[in-house]
């Protein structure tokens, strides 16, 4: 299996401007990984974003990293009646920066959520309906690129096993799947592994993740921490230092079949470098011994 790297785990450099996403690149080429996944880019002052999506192409390639996932957001839940349209449209420009880029798949959200002014129901399987339209929209303008296209388990409002299931197979598309994180289910309380094995059918492509947590019951931890949909506290670490079965999860995803990539999503308050480095070094175990 393939063990790679997003973008999103030195967005703090970057955004420090100590580091340029082409420099994530040779980066991710000096650590040993074997392909990199881009949540956005972080496009320089003077150069469109096409043209940047060319030069990062071009680095991947002469670093011999393909790149496995363009990742963006999106909400098709931004009015009444045929207003996911709009947001259709513009993933369709999203698709085209992924074909630039070379990517082979494209995970857009789903929604976080009816908006404040939203008047009727406002339960998942209200907002499904919409939902799987303008995912299916998507997916098939995408097949027509070669790009697989999929949703996270993201948001609170769209990432429990169960809703993302019944989104990937309301949409019923052989070119849609999902991108399955394997921390993320902490977000909304769910243990990782019985999640995992619910979605593990359905994975296009896999993040592996890790938390800390202490219980909602317990002072405020402070900086850094957020809180799970059940109220528990959580927060990003170096993969293996938290409680996610990473190993466990990604067993799960080799019995299913699932043997395309793992990519490190590093979103912790650790430098970043050490951090990702030492991520790997775990994730090399794990994947071997799972």
């Amino acid at each position: 299996m393939k063990l790679g790297v997003s973008s999103y785990s030195f967005r703090k450099l970057v955004s420090a401007s100590e580091m340029t996403d082409l420099e994530v690149v040779s980066k991710a080429q000096e650590m040993g990984f074997d392909f990199v996944e881009f949540s956005g880019l972080v496009v320089p002052d003077g150069i469109s974003l096409e043209d940047f999506a060319v030069q990062i192409k071009e680095a991947c390639a002469a670093a011999n990293l393909p790149i496995l996932n363009y990742t963006i957001g999106a909400n098709f839940l931004q009015g009444p009646g045929d207003a996911w349209k709009k947001e259709v449209d513009r993933l369709r420009g999203e698709l085209n920066i992924a074909q630039l880029l070379g990517a082979t798949g494209m995970r857009h959200d789903a929604t976080f959520g009816f908006p404040a002014e939203h008047v009727g129901a406002r339960g998942f399987d209200d907002a499904l309906p919409t939902l799987i339209k303008g995912c299916r929209a998507v997916t098939e303008l995408a097949a027509d690129m070669g790009i697989k296209t999929m949703v996270e388990n993201h948001g609170f409002f769209c990432q429990d096993s169960e809703r993302v299931e019944k989104l990937a197979n309301g949409v019923n598309h052989e070119n849609f799947g999902l991108l399955v994180d394997i921390g993320n289910f902490l977000c909304v309380d769910e243990d990782p592994c019985i999640a995992v094995g619910r979605v593990a059918p359905y994975a296009f492509h896999v993040h592996v993740k890790d938390f800390l947590r202490k219980s909602g019951s317990h002072p405020n931890p402070g900086k850094g921490w957020f809180r799970s949909r059940g109220g528990d506290y959580l927060r990003g670490t170096v993969l293996g230092h938290g409680v996610v079965q990473v190993e466990a999860c990604i067993g799960i995803l080799k019995r299913n079949g699932y043997n395309t990539g793992l990519s490190i999503e590093f979103e912790g308050m650790e430098p970043v470098l050490d951090s990702v480095a030492d991520g790997l070094d775990n994730l090399r175990r794990y994947e071997a011994n799972a």
